[in-house]
């Protein structure tokens, strides 16, 4: 497989898996309202959300889009670079990166899979490089041995089911209590995907917190689409917080988009465009 290209989008914020495990736990961001909507819960996603399999195949395109200039989600597991925002070298489908904590994290728990894997090694230059943008101790081998791992179907498991459990579960768990559908779960998963959920201004839960100020959402007796847009108006606002983030097309021209044709489902066919290149499903 070629070496994926990644263009020149605006680089997200990452957080590590360590500092996401309040939110992924019963209390989340909503603390009652979580309580509330998921007491005795079926884990078994349900009809209708972002977790049902063809949903969330165009929720990995679109961020995708995003991230990448791509609909191709699936080659970047191999992807690997430092593209010069200071969290060091950033990798695979959802930017894991080493000086945030979640490649270290994804790491451990391919070597726990798998002790005798080609990244195992490199565990202890990963704990130390971890919170800098250092390649100390990584550096010539790192990149080419992770695209070979990226050749190992259990790693790629592995960068999935991270994905899963730091960013998009934990979305789709809270936009579910707010009472949200697809859309909105969509929104939810982008906005952790670049700004992490940290206890900065920036971050998911104050990008929320931001939200819930202007409107309220479903599970409270708001009106779903005055919630989404006052939820798209703070994302927006957090994303101008930093230089790298000004370019906010990712809400525009693509999640605003769709909110404004009512497609609160994101049912196909979907066009949209990012950074000015147009993009289409279905």
């Amino acid at each position: 497989m070629p070496t994926p290209h990644r263009s020149p989008a605006p680089p997200r914020i990452h957080t590590s898996r360590r500092t996401l495990l309040a939110f992924v736990g019963a209390a989340l961001v909503a603390g009652p309202v979580i309580a509330s909507q998921t007491a005795g819960a079926s884990p078994t996603p349900k009809a209708g959300g972002l977790d049902d399999p063809a949903k969330k195949e165009i929720a990995m395109k679109i961020v995708c889009s995003a991230e990448n200039s791509d609909l191709n989600w699936k080659e970047y597991y191999r992807y690997c670079e430092d593209i010069g925002d200071g969290r060091g070298y950033t990798a695979g489908i959802i930017g894991f990166c080493s000086g945030t904590g979640d490649m270290l994290d994804l790491v451990e728990l391919y070597t726990q899979r798998k002790p005798d894997n080609i990244l195992a090694k490199y565990l202890p230059a990963l704990r130390e490089v971890d919170g800098t943008d250092s390649h100390e101790g990584l550096d010539p081998t790192y990149k080419p041995d992770w695209e070979k791992a990226a050749e190992d179907p259990e790693f790629q498991k592995a960068q999935n089911d991270e994905r899963d459990r730091v960013y998009f579960n934990p979305a789709v768990k809270q936009g579910k209590a707010d009472g949200i559908g697809v859309l909105g779960q969509f929104a939810y998963y982008d906005a952790i995907v670049m700004h992490g959920d940290g206890g900065d201004s920036t971050s998911f839960r104050n990008i929320r917190k931001r939200a819930l100020r202007s409107a309220k959402p479903p599970a409270h007796g708001g009106d779903e689409v005055r919630y989404l847009n006052a939820f798209l108006d703070a994302r927006v606002w957090a994303m101008k917080q930093e230089e790298a983030h000004e370019d906010t097309s990712r809400v525009d021209t693509a999640q605003r988009v769709f909110l404004k044709k009512g497609n609160l489902n994101l049912d196909t066919p979907l066009e949209w465009k990012v950074y000015g290149d147009p993009y289409r499903i279905g």
